[in-house]
């Protein structure tokens, strides 16, 4: 679980550097629309590094180990293709990214429900 905590706190910091990169570089050189779903993308990206960690943590007083590393990594393929794809579509204008989101976005969903059945398990 430990990987997850430091990949968690990676991520985290690669958020706020790509936060900040879009509020000081990218916000004279995109138009509203792509800085918003450049937005949409630090968002998630962010959110999720925090469900990493919350992974990395859980995963040490859950007994579904299994079930805890599959939504670690669902989670980070999630921040990949999800917000991957929505910087890149924002940065290049390629509108043909737009498919690959929906596949981070079931990653996530994926890797929640993965918790959550670890987290039902788990015996009182």
């Amino acid at each position: 679980m430990r990987k997850f905590i430091v990949a968690g706190c990676i991520i985290m910091f690669l958020g706020v550097a790509l936060g900040a990169f879009g509020a000081h570089i990218l916000k004279d050189r995109l138009d509203t629309d792509m800085m918003d779903v450049y937005h949409t993308g630090v968002l998630y990206h962010l959110v999720h590094g925090v469900g990493l960690l919350a992974v990395g943590l859980a995963g040490r007083h859950l007994a579904a180990e299994k079930l805890v590393r599959w939504s670690g990594w669902l989670l980070i393929a999630g921040i990949i293709l999800f917000s991957g794809s929505l910087y890149i579509l924002a940065i290049t204008g390629v509108k043909g990214l737009g498919a690959i989101t929906p596949l981070g976005g079931v990653a996530f969903l994926a890797g929640w429900a993965c918790l959550a059945v670890a987290a039902w398990k788990e015996k009182a």
